[in-house]
């Protein structure tokens, strides 16, 4: 198992802020580096402990899915070896977990598409037959496939907050109707290209989030990560069974070890988090690299 790297401490270039497991360094005034941590965050709250091998997972994952979706819209990667734009003793920080990328203004609204009912999608069913105002069929059990994906956007919420369900017409009202159907379009075409090849690898793609930025032109831009372990819910199809959650490919060994702590109210400070946790969710992540790409790490 590979030393993990919790967060990373960069001299050469300006850190220009720290997300819940990516760091973001200026790359001139253009450009970032953004390196991938093996934070891990569950019910938003980063833990303590760091997961190996967790960033590169999710560093080549996103870089399998730029590549292979590249032809629905533009990503921001650059082409740039993230080596070749820090110093010399910094290298093991960035190799295998970064990507130089074009600096781009965020659409602070997250671009979530879900081909079945789990989560938060399920409790608003629940309660009102609808997702995210789109109206479903009624007697719809949990974990079942929609008749076709929903495009269900949230609002990105400040660091450490919930993100929150809107509807369709508030997205219009945020970003403009012209935006916010280009979105839709583009991340229904995405997600269902992604899960088309996902299944062709025994793996059922349950929803996922994109996140968009625009360059100076107004060109859409699809950034941050794609279709990672992180962004997204993995379900072996092979396990797979309507009216009860699937086990996924991500943090399910984390998440299900905090929820039965019943002393722990989800909030800062977390607990921590025992050494065969820490394993399990790392050996997750590796064999979600493995199963969907066929590649191992790098």
């Amino acid at each position: 198992m590979s030393t993990a790297l919790f967060q990373s401490e960069l001299h050469s270039l300006p850190l220009l802020g720290r997300g819940k497991v990516r760091d973001n360094f200026a790359v001139g005034a253009d450009k970032l580096l953004i390196v991938t941590s093996d934070r891990l965050s569950a019910f938003d709250v980063v833990m303590n402990e760091a997961i190996p091998d967790k960033g590169r997972v999710l560093n080549q994952m996103a870089l399998f899915w730029f590549d292979r979706l590249a032809d629905v819209v533009p990503n921001h990667l650059t082409g740039i070896a993230p080596e070749t734009v820090v110093a010399p003793d910094e290298l093991e920080q960035v190799v295998g977990r970064s990507m130089v990328v074009r600096r781009l203004a965020p659409i602070m609204v997250e671009a979530v598409v879900r081909g079945y009912l789990i989560g938060s999608g399920w409790k608003d069913y629940q309660a009102s037959g609808s997702v995210c105002g789109i109206a479903l069929p009624a007697g719809l059990q949990l974990a079942q496939k929609l008749p076709e994906p929903i495009f269900t956007p949230a609002r990105k919420a400040e660091h450490g907050e919930h993100d929150e369900n809107i509807s369709f017409e508030a997205t219009v009202a945020a970003i403009g109707e012209p935006l916010a159907t280009r979105i839709r379009e583009v991340s229904l075409t995405l997600y269902s290209r992604a899960a088309a090849y996902a299944a062709t690898r025994g793996i059922l793609i349950a929803d996922t989030k994109f996140e968009f930025g625009l360059d100076e032109a107004g060109t859409l831009y699809l950034m941050d990560e794609v279709l990672t372990a992180d962004s997204s819910r993995f379900w072996p199809a092979d396990s797979y069974q309507v009216g009860i959650s699937p086990p996924s490919f991500d943090k399910q060994y984390v998440r299900d070890y905090l929820e039965s702590l019943t002393a722990w109210g989800k909030t800062a400070p977390p607990p921590a988090l025992p050494p065969e946790v820490v394993e399990r969710t790392a050996a997750k992540y590796r064999e979600a690299l493995h199963r969907l790409t066929g590649q191992t790490l790098a």
